[in-house]
């Protein structure tokens, strides 16, 4: 079992395949996408099942695959497939836009994986394209429809709500519970990559989010599942999907944080939030034996905080770009 400072266990490693992006989405990067990480530097396949089967044995069992796009690196689906027979390895989920999923939903089901989330902040296709700065709405919704189509579950959309830009949304997302088995999560938006500037005031918080949906229909509560992440999980009545809400900012959920990120070039992030990075590329490129990968990261999670700075004084958003960190 791995526990940090504060007792808290950790069991969910978030890898980073890729900072490349098929989208310019606005809040996250401007039109000419940002400096991209030298592709000798990007770990290779080899070198990421490496650190998995090393952290599994120490306790890592939970797998979240991120970017970037992870979708767009060649080999995804046989990466995957070699993820799923670690033997620590006991769940295997992927984030992505969406775009390239109708074409590989059904490889990635049959190479292990168990369950998808897809980014999605506007089912409006003019808005969309405003959003991300591409016309491939249909696209991700034929992704999402494949996706269920083909058994991944649960598969869930992210949506970012942000006020002025896609608030009047929010019921129309939460009604897609109502028609489909999915899972809509609302997430406050937070102080992350290099598109326009975040502010204070564009966060719907989700005590906002939920007095809106509230006047929809009854919110039932749903009880924990073990694999749950920082989501409170409600229902419409009725429905046959389910609601979440993030609120990383307004309430943030750090005292139960069980997680790491793993940077494409390399590098342990105890935090989204905390540039501090931790090196593990040098070890693997540089004859370090497994014990030195296990005992970076021990030190590591040594260096874990307890919690993000946001709303302190001092806060600063992060020197990387998201799309380096991995969502």
């Amino acid at each position: 079992m791995l526990l940090d400072p504060y007792k808290r266990k950790i069991n969910y490693l978030r890898i980073s395949v890729t900072d490349r992006c098929n989208l310019r989405c606005t809040y996250c990067m401007p039109e000419v996408g940002v400096p991209l990480i030298p592709h000798e530097e990007i770990l290779t396949y080899e070198e990421l099942l490496r650190i998995v089967n090393v952290f599994s044995e120490e306790g890592i069992s939970k797998i979240r695959l991120t970017g970037g796009e992870p979708l767009i690196r060649k080999g995804i689906v046989g990466f995957i497939s070699s993820l799923s027979k670690i033997k620590g390895v006991k769940d295997l989920s992927l984030t992505t836009n969406g775009i390239l999923l109708k074409d590989l939903a059904y490889d990635l089901q049959v190479a292990g994986l168990k369950r998808v989330n897809i980014s999605l902040d506007s089912l409006i296709r003019e808005r969309f394209f405003k959003i991300t700065r591409r016309d491939h709405f249909d696209l991700v919704w034929d992704g999402i429809e494949e996706a269920l189509r083909v058994g991944l579950s649960p598969v869930k959309i992210n949506m970012v709500a942000i006020r002025g830009l896609n608030d009047d949304e929010i019921e129309s997302f939460a009604e897609l519970t109502l028609r489909f088995p999915l899972t809509i999560r609302f997430i406050e938006y937070m102080p992350i990559g290099n598109g326009k500037e975040w502010r204070q005031n564009d966060i719907l918080t989700i005590f906002d989010i939920k007095n809106c949906l509230e006047r929809k229909g009854r919110l039932v509560p749903i009880p924990p599942d073990p694999w749950d992440g920082p989501a409170k999980r409600f229902q419409l009545e009725g429905a046959i999907g389910e609601i979440g809400f993030i609120g990383a900012v307004s309430n943030h959920f750090c005292e139960n944080c069980n997680r790491l990120r793993l940077t494409p070039d390399g590098k342990i992030r105890t935090c989204l939030f905390s540039d501090y990075e931790i090196d593990i590329k040098e070890i693997l490129r540089n004859g370090g034996t497994d014990q030195e990968l296990k005992s970076r990261l021990l030190a590591a999670l040594q260096l874990k905080p307890e919690r993000h700075p946001i709303n302190h004084p001092q806060f600063k958003k992060c020197q990387r770009n998201m799309s380096a960190i991995g969502g």
